[in-house]
């Protein structure tokens, strides 16, 4: 590991050690010259190679003659900005800090500055950090309509970070928390960048894109269900390690009661619903659409369920607000009875009325006639009784 360049009086030292470290003496004739070296050693654990939300060990190992100063260390991560570590150890020859939890975005060149006043040392150290994720957030919150089109996407950073490992994962859906989750599909990565990809479940109504952006994962519903709702997790495998991303669907449908044209004078009552539970910030809004102030109504915190009882037909829109937001909307149209249809509906309600009355006169005059012959007949079984009992003979001559 050792090699002299004899005309420019030079000593190189290859594949440092820290047992390299020490002093050195450069003799010429009588002359001589001492050079201390001192060697540090920088280690990450995992080869720096790491899923997201895990957390990266760094040791910084130094060696010298002399007395080991006390040490400074600056931490910057890909994106230049300064990391704040917990100092997990601390020795005269050995520093071990824990990092922050990574995330895809942290992938890149790290850069440890190390610091002493005496003697006066001033070293850049560069590490590579490479994190295997989803570049989606951990939750990401997606809105439909009941018999829309939604594309759930979970996007791989593998290509962008030059991952050079096989690796595998899994979709799946349930649909509340403490729900048994349902296996849709599963897939592997190969240490080309190429996506594998094997539908599991035959029952779920949903396709896979034929077209999409490399490494990433897709789930297309081509007609939303209501009971689409839920917790769509996206999971990789590496080693044994896992990392994960999920997408939270809701899905929003409206009802009318009763169902068709809104007669003159009529109420309706619309009800707008969404699947799952909202933000503290999120509310439900029913309003006429070019109506007043006097239709609107808003739902209470965490509702997910507003009704509206209306009288005025009209196109009535709900809107899922979020942070002033509108998430999604939903509109339903409420026709106008036809003028001849009212006509109808009032003709008969009064034949209906008549009808009751006419039926009404009937029973009464039936039971009036029922009771005399009721009468009737037992004054005549009297008769027959008082007869038989005086053994009385009539003759006519």
């Amino acid at each position: 590991r050792f090699g002299i360049k004899a005309q420019y009086k030079q000593l190189w030292v290859r594949n440092l050690k820290l047992s390299d470290a020490g002093i050195y003496t450069c003799e010429y004739g009588s002359h001589k010259v001492h050079t201390s070296l001192h060697i540090f050693k920088l280690m990450i654990n995992l080869n720096g190679s790491f899923l997201q939300n895990e957390v990266p060990e760094l040791t910084l190992m130094q060696n010298s003659s002399g007395p080991l100063p006390d040490l400074r260390i600056t931490l910057f991560d890909s994106n230049n900005n300064r990391v704040t570590p917990e100092l997990q150890n601390k020795s005269s020859q050995k520093y071990t800090v824990n990092l922050k939890k990574l995330e895809a975005m942290d992938s890149g060149t790290w850069l440890c500055q190390v610091h002493s006043d005496s003697p006066r040392i001033d070293q850049n150290i560069p590490f590579a950090v490479k994190v295997l994720g989803f570049q989606n957030p951990d939750l990401e919150r997606k809105y439909a309509t009941v018999d829309s089109t939604v594309i759930l996407s979970w996007h791989l950073n593998s290509q962008k970070i030059k991952w050079k490992e096989d690796f595998t994962g899994w979709l799946n859906w349930k649909q509340q928390e403490s729900a048994s989750p349902h296996e849709l599909l599963d897939f592997n990565v190969t240490a080309q960048g190429q996506l594998h990809e094997t539908i599991k479940s035959s029952n779920f109504l949903f396709e896979i894109p034929e077209r999409k952006p490399e490494s990433t994962i897709e789930l297309k519903l081509p007609k939303v269900h209501f009971n689409h709702s839920g917790q769509y997790q996206c999971q990789l495998e590496y080693q044994g390690r896992h990392a994960q991303s999920n997408i939270e669907l809701v899905v929003m449908k409206v009802s009318a009661k009763p169902v068709g044209p809104l007669s003159r004078g009529a109420n309706m009552t619309l009800t707008c619903q969404v699947s799952g539970p909202l933000q503290p910030s999120a509310y439900l809004r029913w309003e006429r659409v070019n109506g007043t102030k006097m239709d609107i109504k808003n739902s209470k915190q965490h509702e997910v369920k507003l009704e509206v009882n209306i009288s005025a037909a009209g196109l009535w829109s709900c809107h899922l607000i979020e942070n002033s937001d509108r998430k999604i909307s939903l509109h339903y149209h409420v026709e106008e009875a036809a003028v001849w249809t009212n006509y109808v509906i009032i003709g008969a309600s009064v034949g209906g009325s008549l009808l009751v009355f006419a039926l009404g006169c009937l029973c009464i005059s039936s039971g009036t006639r029922w009771h005399r012959r009721r009468q009737r007949a037992k004054r005549m079984a009297q008769a027959r009784q008082y007869l038989l009992e005086n053994k009385t003979c009539q003759c006519q001559q």
